[in-house]
C-alpha cells in the first residue's frame, strides 16, 4: 500500500480540550474541599406556627440556656423564625437538643444535623462534604420485620364482612388461609357469587354445598405485600423526619424487611420506641352487640363497649395532630383530616348528630408465641353535638406527654402492618472517628507506596502518572460528594483505595506500551502516540468488566456493599478520565513539540 501522511502533527492537543479538562479540574476540586474541613454537630430549630414567635425564646436565650448547661457552642445565629446552634462537641449534642426542647414552645421543633464547617463562600456555590455513613459517623441501626400476617387476616374479614352485608343470615369464618361462608340457600350462594365475581375478582372461588370457599391469587397476595412494606417505609421516613434526624436512611431489604440507619443518633431508646410502635386511632359508630359487624372492645375502665367493626374513618386520613391542654388543664389532641377523610366525617356526623361516636386506639401486640395480634381500646364515647369537619379534637388520651406521643405516631403516619424489631447495632462517635482515621491513613499509606514506585520505575512519566493518580482521587472524592444521596462508608474507602490501584493499572499499561514502542526503534513522541492508541481498547475492556460487577453490587447489595460499589464505579470513570486524556494533555504539553507527521500504512 501506498504510504500517505496523515494532515494531524503528533501529540497535539486541541485548546477547547484543555479548557474542558481544567473546568472539570477546578469543579470536582471545589466540590472535594468540603470535605477536608469536616462538618460540625449542629441543632435546627424551627417554629411551625410563625404567629407565636414572640412567644418562644430566640437565639440569645438559647444561647444562654445552653451555656448554663456547660454545653460549648461554636455559633448561635438566627433568621426569621428559624435558629441553628453550632456546638463544639458531637457528644453533646443529644443533652443539647434536651435543654432546647425545655425551653422551647409547643409550636417548635429541634433536629439534630451536621453542618459544614467549610467557608461561605464555598457553601454558597453549593458545595457541600461528602455524607458519612453510620459507620463513619456513629449512630444506630434497625432491621425491622414486616409482620404481614395481619394484613392478611384483615383483608379476609373485609371480604366477609362485605358479603355478609349483601347477603343477610350469611355466616362466614377464617380457617387457616381461607375464608368459607355459608349461606341459608343455594340462592343465598348464588347471589354472593356473582358478588364476588364482580367486586372481588383476584379472590378464587369453589364451592363446597351452600359453603362458598374463596382464596386469593398468590400474585394478588404478592403485590399486597410489596404495597404494605412500601407504605411502611414511607411512613417510617415520616417518622423519622417528625423525630429530627436529617441524614436517615430508610430501605427495604428482602422481601419482608427494613433497614433504617440513624447516623449522629445518640439516643437509640428513643428512636427505637417512635420507629417500633404501631399506634393508630379509628373512629367508630355505636352498635347493638347482636350485629353482624358488632365488635366489642373495652374502655379505661374495662366497661365492654359494642362497636361497628367498620371504621368510619382510620389514620391514614390523619394529616396532623398536635397536643394541647383544654380549658380544664386535660390533655387533648387536635386533629386535622386530609379533603377524604373530613367528608367522611362531615357525612357521618351529619347523619348522625344526638348519637355517640368512640375514638378507638389501636395498637398491635407481640404474643408470647411471636405473633402480632392487634388490641383496641375505646379511649373516648362522646355525643355529636354538631355536624363535623376536618378540624376537631379528641381527649381522653391521658397527661400531656402521652398526647404528645400519640400525636407524633397520627401526624407522621400510622403503620400498616405490625414491625418487629429483629436487629440492632449501636456504633459510638468516637468508634466513628476512629473508623474514618483509620480508613484515611490506609489510603494515604497505599497512596505513598504508590507514588513511590510510579516514580522511581518509570522517572520522566512517572511524575506524570503521579500527577494524574492525585487528581483522580481528587476527582473521585468530588464526584462522591456531588451525587444526591452518596453516602460514604468504611466499605467505600476500601473502595477508594482500591482505585488507587486500579487508576495506576491505566497508566502502566500505556507506558508500558510506550516502552515496547521504543525499544522497537520508534522515536519518543511516535512511541507515545502509538501507546496511548494501542492500550486504549485494553483498557476500556478491563474497565467496562469490572465496571459491570460494580453495577450488580450496587444493584442487588445495600449498605456498606453499595458504599463499595460506588466508589468503585465511580473509581473505574475518573481513572480513565485521568490516566487517559489528562495523563495524555500533560505530556503533550510537555512533549510535543514533534512536527513530523503520522504515516498511515
Amino acid at each position: 500500500m501506498k504510504k500517505t501522511p496523515s494532515s494531524a502533527p503528533i501529540n497535539r492537543t486541541a485548546p477547547w480540550k484543555y479548557v474542558i479538562l481544567i473546568i472539570s479540574l477546578m469543579i470536582m476540586s471545589l466540590s472535594a474541599l468540603p470535605s477536608l474541613y469536616g462538618e460540625h454537630a449542629a441543632l435546627h430549630i424551627n417554629h411551625r406556627n410563625v404567629d407565636s414567635i414572640n412567644t418562644v425564646i430566640d437565639a440569645t436565650e438559647v444561647a444562654k440556656q445552653l451555656h448554663s448547661a456547660d454545653i460549648q457552642t461554636l455559633s448561635v445565629s438566627q433568621i426569621d423564625s428559624n435558629i441553628v446552634v453550632v456546638l463544639e462537641d458531637v457528644t453533646q449534642q443529644a443533652a443539647a437538643k434536651t435543654v432546647v426542647e425545655g425551653a422551647l414552645g409547643s409550636d417548635s421543633t429541634v433536629a439534630l444535623a451536621m453542618d459544614p464547617a467549610a467557608p461561605q463562600w464555598l457553601t454558597s456555590m453549593g458545595f457541600m462534604p461528602i455524607k458519612l455513613g453510620l459507620d463513619l459517623r456513629g449512630g444506630v441501626q434497625f432491621l425491622l420485620d414486616v409482620d404481614m400476617e395481619p394484613v392478611y387476616k384483615a383483608h379476609r374479614q373485609m371480604i366477609i364482612d362485605e358479603v355478609g352485608q349483601e347477603v343477610r343470615g350469611s355466616r362466614g369464618r377464617q380457617v387457616d388461609q381461607q375464608v368459607q361462608i355459608t349461606f341459608r340457600d343455594s340462592e343465598g350462594l348464588q347471589k354472593a357469587e356473582a358478588f364476588v365475581k364482580d367486586r372481588f375478582a383476584d379472590w378464587q372461588m369453589s364451592k363446597n354445598g351452600n359453603t362458598l370457599v374463596l382464596n386469593q391469587h398468590s400474585d394478588e397476595l404478592e403485590a399486597l405485600r410489596s404495597s404494605t412494606v412500601q407504605q411502611n417505609l414511607q411512613i417510617m421516613r415520616s417518622r423519622i423526619e417528625h423525630l429530627g434526624i436529617t441524614e436517615a436512611s430508610v430501605q427495604r431489604q428482602g422481601q419482608n424487611r427494613i433497614r433504617i440507619e440513624l447516623p449522629g443518633v445518640q439516643d437509640p431508646a428513643a428512636a427505637k420506641h417512635v420507629i417500633g410502635a404501631t399506634a393508630s386511632l379509628s373512629f367508630h359508630g355505636l352498635v347493638d352487640t347482636r350485629s353482624a359487624v358488632s365488635q366489642t372492645s373495652a374502655d379505661d375502665n374495662g366497661v365492654p363497649v359494642s362497636i361497628d367493626r367498620r371504621a368510619i374513618l382510620g389514620g391514614e386520613h390523619i394529616i396532623d395532630a398536635r397536643a394541647s391542654l383544654d380549658e380544664m388543664g386535660m390533655a387533648e389532641v387536635n386533629l386535622s383530616l386530609d379533603s377524604v377523610g373530613g367528608r367522611k366525617m362531615s357525612q357521618f356526623s351529619r347523619a348522625n348528630i344526638g348519637k355517640p361516636m368512640a375514638t378507638v386506639y389501636n395498637e398491635y401486640i407481640q404474643g408470647q408465641d411471636g405473633a402480632s395480634f392487634q388490641e383496641s381500646k375505646v379511649i373516648s364515647v362522646a355525643t355529636i353535638q354538631a355536624q363535623l369537619g376536618s378540624r376537631f379534637r379528641i381527649t381522653g388520651t391521658g397527661n400531656l406527654a402521652e398526647a404528645q406521643e400519640l400525636a407524633l405516631l397520627l401526624s407522621a403516619g400510622s403503620l400498616t402492618a405490625p414491625v418487629t424489631i429483629v436487629e440492632e447495632r449501636t456504633i459510638g462517635p468516637s468508634l466513628g472517628a476512629e473508623n474514618v482515621k483509620n480508613g484515611f491513613a490506609a489510603l494515604a499509606l497505599g497512596l505513598a507506596f504508590t507514588l513511590s514506585f510510579i516514580a522511581l520505575w518509570y522517572r520522566r512519566l512517572g511524575w506524570v502518572a503521579n500527577t494524574a493518580l492525585c487528581f483522580n482521587l481528587v476527582m473521585l472524592l468530588g464526584l462522591v460528594a456531588l451525587i444526591p444521596g452518596a453516602v460514604l462508608t468504611m466499605p467505600g474507602i476500601a473502595g477508594l483505595v482500591l482505585t488507587v490501584g486500579m487508576a495506576v493499572d491505566t497508566n502502566v499499561l500505556i507506558f508500558e506500551r510506550v516502552k515496547d514502542k521504543m525499544k522497537q526503534g520508534y522515536s519518543f513522541a511516535q512511541s507515545i502516540n502509538t501507546g496511548f492508541d494501542s492500550a486504549f481498547s485494553s483498557i476500556l475492556d478491563a474497565n467496562l468488566t469490572t465496571m459491570i460487577v460494580a453495577i450488580a453490587l450496587y444493584s442487588i447489595g445495600n449498605g456498606p456493599i453499595q458504599g463499595f460499589a460506588l466508589t468503585l464505579g465511580l473509581g473505574l470513570l475518573t481513572s480513565m478520565f485521568t490516566g487517559i486524556y489528562l495523563s495524555r494533555a500533560i505530556i503533550n504539553l510537555v512533549w510535543g513539540r514533534d512536527k513530523r507527521r503520522m504515516v498511515k500504512i
